[in-house]
């Protein structure tokens, strides 16, 4: 009998009308198909059976080519900060989270990581400039602002120069920006990606353990389609979603003190709910926090008591408590 996959004889056998008496052959082009008996239910079980093996064996030779998890020297834990699309307040939050978490805990380290190659924000939102200094071992030093050393692609380059880069060459930069910084011992590195679901998250979330991802995201629906890839993109590498951050969730008007919906309502909640995560809190859209990020001198640290403030605050403690939560 002519090696056919199992499939096709399996369909050829369906078409066979029952009124045939099984003693008649039938032929389907090529394929010669003699007497149903045991002997060829037992081939096309073993045809099944090769298939499922060399399924097993593909499965693990793609195993093999994937990068081995390593983690950072000396940093505990990595909160990846990410959105499906960008100009959703992503970057903004990541640095506000990172200097909520020492705001609301003076004790421990917190670094920031930006992982956005081609437009970094970090070297402006935390006012800093200049080339990383090497030590004896020819690692970068991180830049230092509030308290957070920070890590940029932006600190490398000039800053209106553009980063015409194809995948090899972000992925070496990643590389280098992961591994090849002095860190120090930190308790947290918060790392801010760029937004999409492409090589860059997965080159991160393949390569160093992620203790979660914090999802951002206004609640305007477009925003929130992507922001739903990007929550199904850390799921399917099995990274944890701890929640999403409903930024620009409502407009205050300085004036009369009227609050509008510019974005929509509890956009974010809703996906939430469909997720099955938490919401880790909701920022408003104000002017203090456009004004202070343009001016390197974030809302958390330049206007700590403000209600804008103490939203970020809110989110970095909800975002520990996920942590502890998962790691119980």
């Amino acid at each position: 009998m002519a090696h056919v996959s199992y499939s096709k004889l399996f369909h050829a056998l369906r078409c066979i009308p029952q009124s045939i008496d099984s003693r008649f052959a039938c032929k389907l082009g090529r394929v010669q198909l003699q007497p149903i008996c045991c002997r060829h239910l037992i081939r096309f079980k073993s045809l099944g059976a090769a298939d499922k093996g060399l399924h097993e064996k593909q499965r693990q030779h793609m195993a093999r080519g994937l990068p081995k998890q390593k983690p950072i020297t000396g940093v505990k834990k990595v909160i990846v900060v990410a959105s499906g699309k960008g100009g959703v307040g992503k970057s903004t939050t990541a640095v506000n989270l990172a200097l909520g978490l020492m705001a609301n805990d003076p004790s421990i380290s917190v670094g920031l990581l930006d992982a956005d190659v081609y437009g970094p924000s970090v070297p402006k939102m935390m006012n800093l400039k200049g080339n990383p200094e090497l030590t004896d071992n020819n690692l970068m030093r991180p830049l230092v602002n509030f308290g957070v050393p920070c890590m940029s692609m932006g600190f490398l380059v000039e800053d209106v120069a553009p980063i015409v880069w194809r995948g090899l060459m972000v992925m070496s930069a990643i590389e280098k920006l992961l591994r090849q910084v002095d860190w120090g011992r930190l308790d947290y590195l918060v790392v801010d990606m760029p937004p999409g679901t492409g090589d860059v998250q997965l080159s991160i979330t393949q390569n160093i353990p992620i203790a979660g991802a914090v999802i951002v995201s206004t609640p305007q629906d477009i925003a929130l389609l992507d922001a739903r890839r990007g929550a199904e993109m850390f799921r399917k590498v099995n990274v944890p979603v701890l929640g999403l951050v409903q930024n620009m969730s409502v407009f205050q008007c300085p004036k009369c003190n009227h609050q509008t919906h510019i974005f929509g309502t509890d956009g974010a909640r809703e996906l939430a709910a469909t997720l099955g995560v938490e919401v880790l809190g909701d920022i408003p859209l104000h002017l203090n926090i456009r004004e202070t990020s343009d001016r390197g001198r974030p809302v958390v640290v330049s206007s700590p008591d403000s209600p804008e403030a103490e939203a970020y605050k809110k989110v970095a403690a909800s975002v520990v408590q996920r942590l502890e939560d998962s790691s119980s």
